[in-house]
């Protein structure tokens, strides 16, 4: 009886503690992120750059800068030739 008793509470405070969470984590979060500053600009600009292209367009925000390969020959490592076992 009192095992019961233990598992029906304990079914019980879990049960209020999810709706609880469901209620007042949404509202904490909107609190967190609303608060940060330049999240309305940021959000704009999303919403341009979409609109802007169309569909299917690929567009390269960062291109690496050009390095000499020549020099970089030695840090290749050592070439191991190998022949195909059949």
């Amino acid at each position: 009886m009192g095992l019961l008793k233990f598992l029906f509470i304990a079914i019980l405070i879990l049960w209020i503690i999810r709706i609880l969470v469901r209620m007042i984590f949404p509202v904490m979060v909107r609190k967190a992120f609303g608060t940060m500053p330049g999240q309305g600009d940021y959000g704009q600009q999303q919403q341009q750059q979409r609109s802007r292209r169309p569909e299917g367009s690929i567009s390269i925000d960062y291109m690496p800068n050009k390095k000499d390969k020549k020099g970089n020959a030695d840090k290749l490592g050592d070439f191991v030739d190998f022949e195909e076992v059949k």
